[in-house]
């Protein structure tokens, strides 16, 4: 797995868990929320600054981005249906 899918894992996998939508992560960041997809597609490299601040609206620390999953697995569950979307701080 290359570092972009790496990321583009890791950022789904912490905004699901923290019950953020696409659109307010976005919001947070101050990036477009088509920007985010692509990021979580991994279609699209993000700056350094970009993954600051989704680090910052998802309030983790950055390397959590580029965290190993165990060999087999992508420490992602699928979403269900009617899914909750969590208040975040916006900067």
């Amino acid at each position: 797995m290359d570092v972009r899918q790496l990321v583009a894992l890791n950022l789904r996998r912490l905004r699901v868990a923290r019950q953020i939508s696409q659109d307010d992560l976005a919001l947070a960041a101050g990036i477009e929320r088509s920007y985010a997809g692509h990021l979580e597609r991994g279609t699209k490299n993000p700056t350094i600054v970009t993954l600051e601040k989704l680090a910052q609206a998802m309030e983790c620390e950055i390397g959590e981005l580029f965290e190993k999953f165990p060999e087999g697995t992508t420490g992602i569950d699928p979403l269900k249906s009617g899914r909750r979307t969590a208040a975040i701080k916006t900067r």
